[in-house]
């Protein structure tokens, strides 16, 4: 049976305080790329190799003081570019049916919280992250007696996802 909720429309409600921690890192990284509205991986993926371009520090001389500013800036742009991909529209697309799969049919193995981003590892080995939890949630998670039940009504439907590279090995 396959559980119908709100974020297999891709949609994703997130409480305000949650939305605006999330919101902030989005959008300093939409600015740090020139991204004015929806994400096009396209327009991602080069406006990300022009900004590598500028800012590797091979570029830069040993000694040289914006080596260091260079190291800093690619580090963060390889960070906001790897983020921004996890979560366009067309990369969950493309990654429903698999995420559907794996929250319907693999029970959850571990799950570790720190700030507000939540980690989920399945049975089947997948890790998915999931932004905007807050400590009252994980709580509550802890304290249910059945995890993929909560998961399911209180989780999946209502944070933004993203899958891991983590895998149940590595965890």
């Amino acid at each position: 049976m396959i559980v119908k909720s709100t974020f297999l429309q891709n949609k994703t409600v997130i409480s305000r305080p949650q939305k605006s921690k999330l919101m902030k890192r989005i959008t300093e990284y939409k600015k740090l790329f020139g991204v004015e509205k929806e994400l096009e991986l396209k327009a991602l993926k080069t406006s990300y190799r022009n900004l590598v371009k500028e800012w590797h520090p091979d570029k830069f001389q040993d000694g040289d003081a914006l080596r260091e500013e260079a190291e800093v800036n690619s580090r963060k742009i390889i960070d906001g570019y790897h983020f921004l991909v996890s979560i366009a529209p067309e990369t969950k697309a493309a990654n429903l049916a698999e995420y559907t799969e794996t929250i319907n049919n693999s029970g959850i193995a571990d799950f570790q919280h720190k700030g507000m981003l939540m980690e989920i590892t399945y049975l089947d080995g997948s890790t998915y992250e999931y932004f905007g939890v807050d400590r009252k949630t994980y709580i509550k998670m802890v304290n249910s007696d059945k995890l993929n039940r909560f998961a399911k009504r209180t989780i999946y439907p209502n944070f933004l996802y993203r899958k891991s590279k983590r895998t149940l090995e590595n965890a």
